[in-house]
């Protein structure tokens, strides 16, 4: 994608760096050309840009982009071109090192170190799966425990395949994305496990694994991976505590995906501790109102076109920023929730006064499946309801209008569930 080109000299300023080069990234970057911003810079720490869809060998992606079904590696090739075309600069293996007040951002490449100073800076570094270590999943480290991200790497960028009949832990979107490329590969599943009592993807996905041939085990959990040298089995447990021991040559975890805000913890931005991403208002502006942030970082998980879309939206929010007509945040108003409910929720403050901008909404996560009424809160006023039923890791919105159009004070604006029966 961008090796084949001589790398563009990194230069000491800029008005706009970008940091991640995946779909929400690139997305940004070619709209704020196309809005006539002067330079800008996407700054990607792989060998070529176009984040993880360049890892995934199947379909669909591109549909909401260019109107067609895509690849993967297609479609995040086609995003690279869109992005030069514009007049957008790429630095491929270009990583981050530490981000600090005023837009200065201390880089590192294969020739040292060097600093950059950006008008404004858009943080887009997606997500990373949870591996193995924080699942608490007992046993010894024998070869063949991978995750998604990893085993789409070998089989697609280096045509290697790490095992022949793994398990499958996990039902996400991600999940379904594994089982693709294992049937790519010739690998053959012998399992997926899922420890709740249906799949965590929308139900749309819910044949693949029969029509696959893969034995599908819901309300079923990996108690102990097996094997000293290399997997050999694992043994599960499901709702009735009754054990099973599954013969197999590798272990793939898949999903629970996590912000990939390593870089924002290690500098000054303020980071939620429910989403994992950073604290944002309604612009997607982070505490150092220099920052923005956009796509996977922002909460986990969402599809290539969504995070897309966010970083276009993004864009033309720092648009405003440069040219000075985008609000300040001198007050700001925090977004609570009061239900146990809620996993997490993105923005998480509003700044005053509020206007219409995009993405209008609030993004909500839940926790667990939940049937009930939704509601904001405000100095004891409802300004929005809706009843719903929530299921895990399914966006939930609530639109931002009746809340900024609201009279606010320093009062938290209070999100609330009350479950039916």
């Amino acid at each position: 994608m961008t090796t084949s080109d001589s790398p563009p000299l990194l230069p000491d300023t800029c008005d706009v760096a970008i940091i991640g080069g995946g779909p929400s990234g690139l997305a940004a970057a070619t709209h704020l050309k196309q809005s006539g911003v002067g330079s800008v810079m996407v700054l990607e720490r792989e060998p070529e840009a176009g984040g993880i869809p360049r890892h995934c060998g199947h379909p669909p992606f591109g549909m909401r982009e260019f109107y067609r079904c895509m690849t993967g590696p297609t479609y995040a090739s086609a995003l690279v071109e869109r992005a030069k075309s514009a007049g957008v600069s790429i630095h491929v293996n270009t990583t981050v090192a530490k981000i600090s007040e005023g837009g200065r951002l201390l880089l590192s490449t294969g020739d040292g170190c060097s600093e950059l100073v950006a008008r404004r800076v858009i943080v887009c570094t997606g997500v990373r799966e949870t591996p193995r270590s924080t699942r608490l999943v007992s046993g010894e480290r024998p070869l063949g425990i991978f995750n998604t991200g990893a085993l789409q790497s070998m089989v697609y960028l280096k045509n290697t395949v790490p095992f022949r009949r793994p398990v499958i832990v996990g039902t996400e979107l991600v999940s379904f994305s594994a089982l693709l490329t294992c049937r790519h590969a010739r690998i053959r599943p012998v399992a997926m496990v899922e420890a709740y009592n249906r799949i965590t993807a929308r139900a749309v996905c819910r044949p693949l694994p029969a029509l696959m041939g893969v034995p599908l085990h819901l309300n079923t959990r990996i108690a102990e991976i097996m094997g000293k040298d290399r997997v050999t089995g694992v043994r599960v447990i499901n709702e009735q505590d009754h054990e099973q021991v599954i013969e197999c040559d590798g272990v793939l975890f898949t999903g629970q995906f996590t912000p990939e805000s390593s870089l924002l913890r290690l500098g000054h931005l303020s980071v939620d501790p429910a989403s994992g991403g950073p604290v944002v208002d309604q612009y997607g502006r982070c505490s150092d109102p220099v920052y923005f942030a956009t796509g996977n970082l922002l909460r986990p998980v969402e599809t290539a076109g969504w995070c897309w879309n966010e970083g276009r939206q993004t864009a033309a929010t720092v648009a405003r920023s440069l040219s000075g007509t985008l609000p300040g945040q001198d007050r700001q108003v925090r977004i609570v929730s009061q239900s146990s409910r809620v996993k997490f929720i993105v923005p998480q403050v509003i700044s005053l006064p509020g206007t219409e901008s995009a993405p209008g909404y609030i993004q909500l996560r839940f926790e667990t499946s939940a049937t009930g009424l939704l509601f904001v809160h405000h100095n004891g006023q409802t300004l929005w309801s809706k009843n719903i039923t929530a299921l895990p890791e399914r966006r939930v919105l609530v639109p931002l209008s009746p809340i900024i159009h609201h009279d606010m004070d320093g009062t938290p604006i209070d999100i609330c569930f009350t479950e039916r029966e």
